[in-house]
């Protein structure tokens, strides 16, 4: 990732399981400026058992009678499909990100589609073989920090640095990924592959449950890029996100929100999309460096509001300087005032007539 954020519009299950409706989104996304794609990637039997509940947001925005499986499995995108995605992307000057639910759904990703940086969804933290798997492609992951503690995610990262390190060789455990882990290697390789990013797994999510500042957290503790993934309405929380130091934002994108479906009321329309990436283009020129001074456009300025010394009225030859004879004024110019105290009680060396700088 470079400065530059990196900002994925997130179709994930948006498209309905329509290939014309997913094409559109990419429209979108790639005339608002955004600089990824993020589709789901799942065989629905791989991941979940036919009688899974749903969560209580997918009961709100879908068919409460049908099971989690049946409204997932309405959503899977085809192989081929995922194909014509890519092509129509590269078309349209827009990468393609998916995250993989499964790991035949993960071979995929890497292996057939050649993906250069896999996603990994929250709910994946956990799901080690997965985690591992994907390491060992030794690609780019960004990985989604949902519902997670720092323990959740350490123990997400040794998994991942002991997947790079050995790739598909070696002989997994807990104390492997523990020592891949702290070892030299393993966090030199995570921190030039991984990027997390601070989400709160909720849809919409609660503004009161954000807490922004564990970016910073994340950051301190891990040393990694960090960003953030975000389910709130609206685009105040992402731009928010970016001052403070998100490299990486992703945002669920529809056409319209009332359309059917789990993620689209938690998602951005077409020109919200566009003014969230506007803003976070303009709050990463403002953010520029650490140094603290004056800017080109300011020089200009300094002289006029800035104030000098100057006689309050007529001054005298010789005449002692007081705080009576002597105030501040603009422009600048002249003694800075922070000279008063120095010449209190001196005698002036020229006559001075009322408002003239002192010299």
């Amino acid at each position: 990732m470079s400065n530059r954020v990196f900002v994925i519009a997130e179709i994930g299950v948006n498209h309905n399981g329509s290939l014309e409706l997913a094409k559109k989104l990419i429209d979108v996304a790639a005339e608002a400026g955004a600089d990824a794609v993020k589709f789901q990637t799942f065989i629905t039997e791989n991941i979940m058992g036919p009688f899974t509940p749903k969560a209580s947001y997918q009961i709100k925005n879908t068919n409460p009678s049908e099971t989690q499986y049946e409204m997932v499995k309405k959503l899977e995108l085809g192989r081929e499909i995922h194909f014509i995605l890519k092509e129509y992307c590269i078309s349209r000057h827009i990468q393609i990100l998916s995250s993989p639910f499964d790991l035949e759904s993960l071979d995929f990703l890497a292996d057939k589609l050649n993906l250069p940086i896999i996603k990994i969804a929250s709910g994946e933290i956990t799901n080690a073989p997965l985690l591992l798997k994907a390491a060992s492609f030794n690609k780019k992951i960004i990985l989604s920090t949902g519902m997670s503690t720092l323990g959740d995610i350490e123990e997400a990262l040794g998994v991942l640095a002991y997947g790079y390190i050995e790739g598909k060789k070696g002989t997994p455990s807990k104390e492997a990924f523990k020592e891949a882990y702290y070892s030299e290697i393993g966090q030199r390789l995570l921190a030039t592959k991984v990027t997390l990013l601070h989400c709160t797994t909720e849809y919409p999510a609660p503004i009161e449950e954000i807490n922004l500042k564990a970016l910073s957290t994340l950051k301190q503790c891990f040393g990694l890029t960090v960003g953030y993934s975000d389910h709130t309405l609206g685009i105040a929380v992402p731009l928010a996100a970016v001052a403070l130091g998100a490299g990486v934002i992703e945002k669920h994108i529809t056409l319209d929100r009332s359309l059917p479906g789990p993620d689209h009321k938690a998602s951005l329309e077409p020109k919200e999309l566009a003014q969230m990436i506007q803003g976070i283009r303009q709050v990463e020129k403002a953010l520029g460096n650490s140094y603290k001074k004056p800017s080109i456009s300011e020089l200009k300025n300094q002289k006029i509001t800035r104030k000098s010394l100057v006689a309050a009225c007529d001054i005298n030859k010789g005449e002692v300087f007081t705080e009576k004879n002597l105030t501040v004024k603009r422009p600048g110019g002249g003694l800075t005032p922070i000279e008063l105290w120095g010449l209190l009680g001196k005698p002036a060396a020229k006559s001075y007539i009322k408002d003239e700088m002192i010299t």
